[in-house]
């Protein structure tokens, strides 16, 4: 973005002017840049079945100790060793492949 201003500065401002505007619109593009490099830097996504540990989700259908829930408007395969009713809610534990183990709240 301060490079575009820079380069629209160049055109509208006169003379010896128009070149420090770009210079210093270059100078904030590059700090910026830097700003930004040292933001995101290091982050990891956070993507997949494992996300879901520690959220809270709704019996689909009976964990006997098989069954579905309802996490974040998906619906997972589920075993509960405590028997979980429709309608119950769980809380994730832990995944299992495609299962997630849950426990009813």
């Amino acid at each position: 973005m301060f490079l575009l201003i820079g380069l629209v500065l160049v055109v509208f401002v006169p003379s010896p002017w128009n070149r420090v505007a770009l210079l210093a619109c270059i100078a904030l593009f590059l700090g910026e840049l830097a700003f930004w490099n040292r933001r995101v830097r290091g982050h990891r996504k956070q993507v997949g079945a494992e996300t879901l540990i520690g959220q809270a989700g709704t019996v689909v259908t009976a964990c006997q100790p098989y069954g579905q829930v309802r996490l974040g408007g998906e619906i997972w395969g589920a075993r509960c060793e405590q028997w979980a009713e429709p309608g119950d809610e769980v809380v994730v534990r832990v995944q299992d492949g495609l299962t997630l183990i849950v426990e009813r709240i």
